[in-house]
């Protein structure tokens, strides 16, 4: 009875981290550098959120990093991916077309308007709140689609 409790009980823990890792790294797929992405390509399909710093050590990013990091599921269900820049030198496109000083958070709708700039970290929940007054996302809301358009 034992082994047969301790092999139900293995099954069960192998399935849950499984489980787990394919999350974490569906996740994973959501946050890139700004050398690794066009935003070009994610016209009409997601919402970039951009953060940069000119260090990955400013305080600043590694708090709104945390923000973002401990919330990747809500910002996942409304179609966001996450682009870091924090190297000034290496002038990437994304750099260029935005123009940040220092610290900065940029919300890019699907159709490529800035509908967020930030110059201090901000919570999730703010950054919710703005993408649902976009007026695509009323639209995704009002046909019932959770962030599909």
């Amino acid at each position: 009875m034992k082994l047969i409790l301790t092999l139900v009980f293995s099954v069960f823990t192998a399935t849950a981290a499984l489980a787990q890792t394919e999350e974490g790294a569906e996740f994973d797929a959501m946050i890139f550098r700004a050398d690794e992405i066009n935003l070009n390509e994610l016209k009409w399909k997601k919402r970039p959120l951009v953060v940069f710093a000119d260090t990955p050590n400013d305080p600043r990013y590694i708090e709104q990093m945390e923000y973002i990091e401990g919330r990747l599921s809500a910002l996942a269900a409304l179609d966001v991916i996450v682009i870091t820049d924090t190297d000034p030198a290496a002038q990437t496109d994304i750099r260029r077309k935005l123009r940040p000083r220092g610290f900065g958070l940029v919300g890019i709708a699907k159709d490529g308007s800035i509908f967020l700039r930030k110059p201090a970290p901000w919570h999730v929940r703010e950054i919710v709140r703005s993408i649902d007054k976009l007026p695509a996302r009323q639209r995704e809301l009002r046909e019932g689609s959770a962030g599909d358009s």
